[in-house]
């Protein structure tokens, strides 16, 4: 049992303590059976612990008035700690994108700096492994693939209020990754000009302003004319319901022929108010 108050967070922790659903069913079982699963610490210099997994039970604890909590102590490095951290977390079942990216680079950066060090005897070696690299091995051990752990780390890159829009989901996950090739300074531009003009960019947009980053052309001139351009889903379109049409045609006509079929009607239609209009 560990005071509350002598456990400190992990320096730059991505994962955030929310209220939603889950968090509430957690504060309710710690009111009525306590905290049943330790969570995970480790003892720093100062006498002083950080904790490693069990952040949302400390806080359910704390919400619920408890002083003290059950507490698994291991002697453990701080990039140890922080592989612990993001395994734990990322078996929850909502996680922000931003929470995900940061998640994975800190473990990235962590295991990266585990390879570098002499092994401990009987220990497990991290990173490159048998011409496995780093991203591979993670991807072995979470919900996400080696590509898409790419790409969610790549999202670190955003400036914070793109990012927010990623989380609030405004913008979706693959134009957000090709933006964030984009200099913190266009990005800035891309902000004020989404803010302007109330829209985000397609992904064939965001690839478009992307070769124009690369390229050193891309300005806020530019950014405000690509936004411009009409996204292909913007285009006005009319549509029918299958179940819609087929009390009209005989049941033998393919989808293919009913099209065909409308469209000579209205052929014979448009005609005759033509020659309507040339009579008058």
């Amino acid at each position: 049992q560990i005071p509350l108050d002598m456990i400190d967070d992990m320096p730059d922790h991505p994962f955030k303590v929310r209220r939603d659903d889950d968090m509430e069913l957690l504060i309710e079982s710690v009111r009525e059976h306590g905290v049943i699963t330790p969570i995970i610490v480790r003892q720093k210099e100062d006498g002083r612990y950080e904790s490693a997994a069990g952040h949302r039970r400390r806080m359910a604890s704390k919400i619920n008035g408890l002083t003290e909590i059950p507490a698994e102590v291991r002697e453990m490095t701080r990039d140890e700690a922080i592989i612990i951290m993001c395994e734990s977390n990322l078996q929850r079942t909502k996680i922000l994108p931003s929470e995900k990216a940061f998640s994975y680079r800190m473990r990235l950066e962590a295991m990266k700096r585990q390879a570098g060090r002499p092994r401990k005897e009987n220990s497990v070696p991290v990173g490159q492994n048998f011409g496995q690299t780093t991203r591979e091995a993670i991807a072995e051990n979470s919900p996400d693939s080696n590509t898409q752990i790419q790409r969610y780390i790549r999202l670190t890159e955003l400036i914070p209020e793109i990012l927010r829009m990623v989380d609030d989901g405004r913008m979706a996950l693959t134009p957000a990754v090709e933006l964030s090739y984009l200099t913190k300074l266009e990005q800035r531009d891309l902000l004020e000009t989404m803010e302007s003009e109330d829209c985000t960019p397609s992904l064939s947009q965001a690839i478009q302003m992307k070769r124009l980053s690369q390229a050193g052309e891309l300005d806020i001139d530019r950014i405000f004319d690509i936004l411009r351009e009409p996204k292909a889903n913007q285009i006005d379109k009319i549509s029918f319901r299958t179940e819609d049409l087929r009390k009209f045609f005989p049941k033998s006509y393919s989808a293919a022929r009913i099209h065909e079929h409308i469209l000579k009607l209205l052929e014979v239609d448009f005609r005759k108010r033509q020659r309507s209009r040339e009579e008058r």
